[in-house]
C-alpha cells in the first residue's frame, strides 16, 4: 500500500455548506464528509445578507471535527459562489456584512455604468456575462448606497479568501474567483484597471492575482488553539465553486460540455482563449477563469434554486413533501407541457416560488399548473429547455461539435432532470461524479503538495473513483 494523503475541502454553497476529507492512495481518492450546515441568508430591513461568521464559525466547527479523527491533515482549501466580497479596513477589519448576490440593491445598476462605458466595451475586454449582481455592478452600488463602508475600505476579499483571511491573516485575490465579477481582462488574465479607473472605483481594493495550486500559508496561531488542528497548509485553489466543478470533472471526449447542476447551473465548455466577439456578447456567454489557464465558457442558469424554494414552499405550506416524492409526482402529472423562463427576474428571490411558478404559467397563456407534479413539470421544462438552447449557442459560437455532456453536481442525482437534460439537448449525458466541487478543490490540493503532477492526472484519478452512469437521449 502507498503513502496516504489527507485533504479538507471546503465547499460552501449558496444553499448549505461541508467540509469534506479526502484520502488519497495507490491513485484513488476517497470521501467522508465531516461536517454538514446550512447557509442561510438573512433578511434585515430591505436587504439580503449572508450570515459571514456564523459561517466561519461552522468551517472552525469542521476543524475541530477534522482533529479529532487524529490523523495527518497536510493541507484545507475553500471554494464558494462567486461575486460576493468583504470590504476590509486599515485595521484588517472586516467592514459592513458581505451582501448576497440575490440582494436588489444592483436593480437598474447595469444601466447605469452602461452610460460610463457602453456595455459592448465592457464585453470586449472582460468577456464576462451581464448580470446584474456581478462585483463590478455590485461595488458601484456600495459606493453610492454604503459610502462611509466603501470610502473606509482598503481591500476587496472575495467570500473564499475572506476565510482564508480569517484563517491565516493573509489577504489574497485568487485567479477563478475574480474571474467571476466582471473587473479582469479576459485575455491579460488581470484586473481591467483601465474599466476600474472609467467607472470610478479605487485601484488598491484588488490585490495581485494568486493562480490556483498556491500555497497561502499556516493557520493562525488563535485558529490552532481554538480548533486543535495544525500541521495543515491552506490552499488557493480554483476558489470558485464552479472552477473546482470544472477542474473535477473527468471529461467523457473532446469538446464534452459540462453541467455543474446544483442552486445555479453552469453550462459550458473548457477553452484555451476567451471567445469576446461581438456575437458572443449578443448571446451572453462568459469566460471566466479555470484552473492551468484554461477558459470555462458557459452561460449562468437560475437553476435548482426554484425547486428548492418550490419544496420549501410547499412543505410551508401543503405538507412535508421530499425531492423524490418531488419526481414522483412530476413523472405522474397529468399534463407535462408546463414551462417557465427561469432566468426570469421574478424566480431570483421571491417570498413564495409556487405561487411565482403558478403566476407565470397564467400570465403567458399556459393555463393553471393543478398540483405538485404540474408546477414541478414547469421547472423541469423551464430548465432542460434553457439548457438546449445554451448548447446550441455553444456550437455555434465555438464551431465545435458536442458529442456528449459531463453533468456534476447535487443535481445528478434527480434521475429525471438527468433524463430530460439528454432529451432537450439532444446528447448523451454522462452524470458523475456528485461531488465535482469538492474533488476538483482537493485535486488542485493534491497537485499544490506535489502529490500528484498535473490537473490531467487529476481527473483521471477521479475516473477511476467514482461511478458515472450514461443517459442516452429518448
Amino acid at each position: 500500500m502507498g503513502e496516504v494523503i489527507y485533504n479538507l475541502a471546503f465547499d460552501f454553497g449558496a444553499s448549505s455548506g461541508r467540509m469534506i476529507l479526502s484520502k488519497y492512495q495507490d491513485g484513488k481518492i476517497e470521501l467522508e464528509e465531516l461536517h454538514r450546515f446550512a447557509n442561510d441568508p438573512v433578511r434585515v430591513g430591505k436587504n439580503f445578507y449572508w450570515d459571514t461568521f456564523r459561517l466561519y464559525h461552522e468551517l472552525k466547527t469542521g476543524l475541530k471535527k477534522a482533529a479529532a479523527k487524529k490523523i495527518p491533515i497536510q493541507s484545507l482549501a475553500i471554494d464558494t459562489w462567486g461575486v460576493d466580497y468583504g470590504l476590509i479596513d486599515k485595521d484588517g477589519n472586516l467592514i459592513g456584512n458581505p451582501v448576497n448576490y440575490r440582494d436588489d440593491r444592483t436593480i437598474g445598476v447595469i444601466e447605469e455604468v452602461g452610460k460610463i462605458v457602453p456595455l459592448k466595451d465592457i464585453y470586449a475586454t472582460t468577456g464576462i456575462q451581464f448580470m446584474n449582481f456581478n462585483t463590478l455592478f455590485q461595488i458601484y452600488a456600495d459606493k453610492q448606497m454604503r459610502p462611509d463602508i466603501y470610502d473606509k475600505a482598503v481591500r476587496l476579499l472575495f467570500m473564499p479568501e475572506l476565510f482564508g483571511y480569517f484563517l491565516t491573516g493573509k489577504m489574497y485575490n485568487e485567479y477563478t474567483m475574480a474571474s467571476t465579477g466582471q473587473l479582469l481582462d479576459a485575455k491579460t488574465r488581470d484586473w481591467d484597471y483601465e474599466l476600474i479607473e472609467k467607472v470610478g472605483l479605487k485601484k488598491e481594493l484588488f490585490g495581485e492575482l494568486t493562480k490556483p495550486g498556491t500555497v497561502i500559508g499556516d493557520l493562525c496561531p488563535e485558529v490552532i488553539e481554538e480548533t486543535g488542528l495544525s500541521g495543515v497548509k491552506v490552499i488557493a485553489v480554483g476558489s470558485h465553486d464552479t472552477a473546482s466543478a470544472v477542474a473535477g470533472t473527468p471529461f467523457e471526449e473532446k469538446n464534452a460540455a459540462f453541467l455543474s447542476c446544483g442552486t445555479w447551473s453552469l453550462f459550458g465548455m473548457e477553452i484555451d482563449e476567451p471567445i469576446l466577439t461581438e456575437e458572443s456578447f449578443e448571446y451572453n456567454y462568459t469566460n471566466e477563469g479555470g484552473v492551468e489557464g484554461k477558459i470555462r465558457y458557459l452561460k449562468n442558469i437560475n437553476g435548482l434554486w426554484i425547486m428548492q424554494n418550490l419544496r420549501k414552499n410547499w412543505c410551508e405550506f401543503e405538507g412535508d413533501v421530499s425531492f423524490p416524492d418531488i419526481i414522483k409526482a412530476s413523472r405522474e402529472a397529468k399534463r407535462q407541457d408546463f414551462m417557465i423562463d427561469p432566468n426570469d427576474p421574478r424566480f431570483t428571490a421571491p417570498y413564495n416560488m409556487m405561487k411565482e411558478v403558478i403566476a407565470y404559467c397564467k400570465e403567458h397563456g399556459q393555463g393553471t399548473p393543478e398540483g405538485l407534479g404540474e408546477i414541478a413539470m414547469a421547472i423541469y421544462n423551464g430548465l432542460t429547455n434553457e439548457y438546449g438552447a445554451t448548447i446550441r449557442g455553444l456550437e455555434v459560437l465555438t464551431g465545435e461539435t458536442i458529442p456528449c455532456i459531463n453533468m456534476v453536481g447535487g443535481g445528478i442525482q434527480d434521475q429525471l432532470l438527468c433524463e430530460l437534460t439528454a432529451k432537450a439537448t439532444g446528447k448523451k449525458v454522462v452524470a458523475g461524479p456528485i461531488e465535482g466541487s469538492v474533488l476538483g478543490n482537493v485535486v488542485m490540493q493534491l497537485k499544490a503538495m506535489g502529490a500528484i503532477d498535473s490537473l490531467e492526472e487529476g481527473r483521471k484519478i477521479v475516473k477511476a473513483s467514482f461511478a458515472q452512469q450514461v443517459h442516452i437521449p429518448a
